[in-house]
C-alpha cells in the first residue's frame, strides 16, 4: 500500500529534515534575502537527483526542483517557504521572552518548517516513484518572501507555475484542518512631498508632508465606518519626516494594508484609500505618489483536492501525543495567558460542525482533524495567488500549543520543539500521500481541473496582478 511504502521513505530521512528545519530557524533570513536557507535546500535536492532551476522567475532566492519519470505527467508541485519575520529574535526551548539578539529576525510563522516539510514530501515521492516505476513529475517550488514581499505573485507573473497540473502546500498551525481560505490583501506605499520651512519663523511658507500623512490616516479611520464587516485596513507610518519639531517636514510616508474576503472588495477599498490620500494632499498643498508593494489573492478552493486532503489527513493524524510531547506542550503553554487558551478552546468548539471531541484532544495541542471552517482569524498568503492559476489546496497541521499567536516570539520559542517537528512530519506525510494518489489516479487530476475551470469561468479579470496604478 502506498502509504506504508511512503512512510518508510519518510522515516528514513526524517532526521535530515528536522536538522534542516532547525538550521534554517537559526538563519532567520528576511524576504528576498534567504540566501543560506535557499542554498541549503537546493543542495539537498541536487544530492537527491532533482533537476534544479535556479533564480526562478528572476528572483535570486527562488528555485524549482523537479524529478520526472516516463511521460513526466502529471506534474504535481509542492510549495515551500523559508523566510523569517523582522524583529522577532528569540531563544528556542524556553517559555519566557529572551532574544538571541535584540532587534534581529526570527521565525515567528514557522516557515523554517513549512519549507522542510514540503521538501521532505517531495523527496519521499521521488523515492516512491523510483521504486514503483510511477510516471509523473514531482516538483518542489522554493518560494521566497511570503512575508512582506508576495514572492509567489512574482512567480505567477513570470509563468513559473504554468505547466503544473496540481499544486499543494501546508502551513504550521494550531490545528489540523484545511487551509483553503485567505483574505485578499493589497499593500500600498504612499509618499507625500511638501515644502520644508522653519516651524516658528516661516510657517506660512512650509507645507507639511507629515500633516498630509496624519490627515490621510484620519480619513482612513472614518472610512472604517463605511466598509463591509469582513474588510480590514491597517497602516504604519514608515517615515515621519524627521525628529526636529521646529522643522516642517518636506517628506513623509505611510504604508497601508487593505484586506477583505474577495479581491473585488479590496480593489474598491483601494480606490477609496487612494482618493483619501489625494484629498489629504489637496488639503495640505502637498503632492502624493503611491506604489503597490505586494498583492495577496484570496484562496480559490478546489472541492476535489480539498476532499482528498481531508481524507489523507484522517489517515495520518495520530491518536495521541507521547507523554514527553504533552509535558513539553504544557511547559510552553505557561507563556500564554490562561484566558487566551480558554477563549481559543471555546471558539474552536463553538465553530465545529462535527461531533465535539473530548477535552483531552485539544489540551494543550490539537490532535484531531478539524472539519468545520478554521476557527481562528483569516490571514493573507501569496499561496492564494497560485490557486488562481493552477488547481490547489493546502492544509494546516498542529505545530504550536493552543493559545499561540502568529508572528510572535512565543512561536519562535517553539521553533525547534518536538511538537513542531511532529507537525512538520505529519504535513510531509499528508502531502506525499496526496501526490502519489494523484499520480496513481489521473482521474482525480482531471476532476480537480474541472473544478478549477468551473470556479474561474467568467472571472478572467478576477486575478489582480498588482501593477503600480499611478501617481498624483
Amino acid at each position: 500500500m502506498a502509504d506504508t511504502k511512503l512512510k518508510k521513505f519518510l522515516e528514513t530521512k526524517r532526521a535530515d529534515f528536522i536538522a534542516m528545519s532547525d538550521e534554517i530557524w537559526g538563519y532567520a533570513e528576511l524576504c528576498f534575502k534567504e540566501v543560506r536557507s535557499c542554498r541549503l535546500q537546493k543542495e539537498y535536492l541536487i544530492k537527491e537527483g532533482f533537476e534544479v532551476q535556479e533564480k526562478a522567475g528572476g528572483l535570486d532566492t527562488a528555485f524549482v526542483g523537479s524529478f520526472s519519470l516516463g511521460s513526466g505527467k502529471p506534474v504535481i508541485g509542492i510549495l515551500g517557504e523559508y523566510d523569517a519575520l523582522e524583529g522577532l529574535s528569540q531563544k528556542a526551548g524556553i517559555n519566557y521572552k529572551e532574544p538571541l539578539k535584540e532587534g534581529e529576525a526570527g521565525h515567528g510563522c514557522g516557515h523554517q518548517a513549512l519549507g522542510c516539510g514540503a521538501l521532505e514530501a517531495c523527496v519521499a515521492v521521488k523515492d516512491y516513484m523510483e521504486e514503483n516505476h510511477l510516471e509523473g513529475t514531482i516538483r518542489y517550488y522554493g518560494c521566497p518572501a511570503e512575508e512582506g514581499g508576495s514572492g509567489k505573485a512574482f512567480l505567477v507573473k513570470a509563468g513559473v507555475f504554468d505547466d503544473a497540473d496540481i499544486c499543494l502546500t501546508w502551513h504550521p498551525g494550531l490545528n489540523n484542518s484545511l487551509f483553503n481560505q485567505a483574505l485578499a490583501n493589497i499593500q500600498v506605499d504612499f509618499q507625500f512631498h511638501g515644502v520644508s520651512a522653519h516651524a516658528a519663523g516661516q510657517p506660512h511658507i512650509g507645507r507639511s508632508a507629515l500633516d498630509a500623512v496624519e490627515l490621510m490616516n484620519v480619513g482612513a479611520n472614518y472610512l472604517r465606518e463605511h466598509m463591509v464587516s469582513d474588510a480590514k485596513v491597517h497602516y504604519a507610518i514608515t517615515d515621519s519626516g524627521g525628529t526636529a519639531p521646529n522643522i516642517i517636514p518636506a517628506y513623509a510616508s505611510v504604508r497601508y494594508g487593505i484586506r477583505a474576503l474577495k479581491m473585488s472588495t479590496v480593489k474598491e477599498l483601494y480606490d477609496r484609500v487612494v482618493d483619501i490620500a489625494r484629498g489629504a494632499a489637496l488639503m495640505t498643498q502637498t503632492s502624493v505618489e503611491y506604489q503597490v508593494g505586494q498583492v495577496y489573492q484570496d484562496f480559490l478552493p478546489n472541492e476535489t483536492l480539498d476532499s482528498l486532503a481531508v481524507r489523507h489527513m484522517r489517515q495520518v493524524i495520530p491518536a495521541r501525543y507521547t507523554n514527553e510531547e504533552m509535558e513539553e506542550a504544557k511547559y510552553y503553554q505557561q507563556m500564554i495567558a490562561p484566558e487566551t487558551v480558554e477563549g481559543m478552546k471555546a471558539k474552536m468548539l463553538g465553530a465545529m460542525t462535527c461531533e465535539k471531541p473530548s477535552q483531552d484532544l485539544y489540551t494543550p495541542v490539537v490532535n484531531f482533524v478539524y472539519e468545520g471552517e478554521p476557527p481562528f482569524g483569516l490571514a493573507s498568503t501569496d499561496a492564494g495567488n497560485v490557486s488562481w492559476v493552477v488547481p490547489m489546496t493546502a492544509v494546516y497541521t498542529s505545530c504550536y500549543v493552543l493559545g499561540s499567536f502568529g508572528h510572535s516570539w512565543q512561536m519562535v520559542a517553539q521553533g525547534k520543539s518536538k511538537i513542531l517537528h511532529k507537525g512538520m512530519y505529519l504535513a510531509a506525510e499528508i502531502l506525499a500521500s496526496m501526490a502519489v494518489n494523484l499520480m496513481e489516479e489521473p482521474k482525480l487530476v482531471e476532476m480537480a481541473k474541472e473544478d478549477f475551470k468551473k470556479a474561474t469561468e467568467g472571472k478572467e479579470g478576477r486575478y489582480f496582478c498588482g501593477d503600480t496604478p499611478g501617481n498624483d
